[in-house]
């Protein structure tokens, strides 16, 4: 969690008596401005790379989309070691390759619904930017630390993958949809809690933020495209 606005500036007040109070409140604002375009421009960034993946790869098969996902995780990992390292750059580069590896592992999915349902892919991706802009604002504005939710929604995400485990094996009514819906729950809830660690992340926490919050696009918009596919079938 990043230092406070008094701590971060209290130095600085006492080297220039002059400076009053709402002029640190305001270097303070000026900061956080900084860190969460830094952050978004990220998210909006990787989510080029995965449109261009999704492009590229678009002829590929099933199966080469799993090895891509292999890279996708491995760019995860190597994401946070290169942030725990101090190194940026190579945090940021990991970053796009995150985006690019996952574009090129669903490509094959999206270049069916394109071709069978494209309806689908434009309402998944206006609901995923509704719902992610809604809970985004709505996980930004809230004062209140949410980390006490981490923990929760773990275990939810945990029990979500246990329940799709169950679905090879059992027919249940409508378990696509009730899926869908709960993943959209649960990846929404991860929407709210990045966005409210942002409202007091600095610059150094930026690419691992942004990774989190592309990823509850990511998972997001999968979900909304299973339960538009789902009614269009």
């Amino acid at each position: 969690m990043a230092p406070s606005t008094s701590d971060q500036h209290s130095p600085e007040l006492a080297a220039y008596p002059g400076m009053s109070p709402a002029g640190s409140t305001a270097v303070g604002r000026d900061q956080v401005r900084t860190v969460f375009g830094q952050v978004m421009g990220l998210v909006a960034a990787t989510v080029a790379f995965t449109a261009l993946g999704a492009y590229i790869g678009r002829n590929l098969s099933g199966g080469t989309g799993i090895v891509f996902f292999i890279a996708a995780f491995a760019c995860i990992f190597g994401l946070q070691f290169a942030t725990a390292r101090g190194r940026e750059q190579l945090a940021v580069g990991l970053l796009f390759g995150l985006g690019l590896a996952l574009g090129l592992a669903v490509a094959p999915v999206l270049n069916a619904y394109a071709k069978t349902d494209p309806a689908a892919l434009w309402q998944a991706a206006g609901a995923t930017a509704a719902t992610v802009a809604g809970l985004g604002a709505i996980g930004y504005a809230t004062r209140r630390d949410l980390s006490s939710w981490a923990r929760f929604l773990f275990w939810a995400l945990v029990a979500l993958i246990v329940f799709g485990v169950v679905l090879i094996f059992v027919n249940i009514p409508h378990a696509n949809i009730i899926y869908a819906v709960l993943g959209i729950v649960i990846f929404g809830g991860y929407a709210i809690l990045d966005f409210n660690r942002l409202r007091r992340a600095d610059m150094s926490s930026s690419v691992p933020i942004a990774a989190s919050i592309f990823l509850d696009i990511f998972n997001i918009f999968l979900f909304f495209l299973q339960l538009f596919g789902n009614e269009s079938n």
